[in-house]
């Protein structure tokens, strides 16, 4: 194999996401993590008794919805291009 193909199969020796795509990752991940936050609570200590906290908008709409944006920021950083500046 020539010198070229050998260094197109094993890379050039960078990271292949750039460090603000590793921060938008992050940020991706903690966002999710504040939705499922959202979602823990409104269960009921005694199963006689029924308690409507468990369908309140917090958990039916706020924290689903969280949690579909971190899944499209965490979209975003792995498939966007963000160019690292070259000094």
């Amino acid at each position: 194999m020539a010198k070229k193909e050998k260094e197109e199969i094993q890379g050039n020796g960078k990271m292949p996401m750039s460090l603000t795509g590793l921060k938008i990752l992050v940020v991706g991940l903690l966002v999710m993590i504040a939705g499922y936050i959202l979602l823990v609570g409104g269960g009921s200590d005694n199963p006689a008794i029924f308690n409507e906290d468990m369908f309140d908008f917090r958990r039916l709409v706020a924290a689903p919805a969280v949690i579909v944006c971190g899944i499209i920021i965490e979209i975003v950083a792995i498939m966007g291009r963000f160019t690292k500046k070259e000094e």
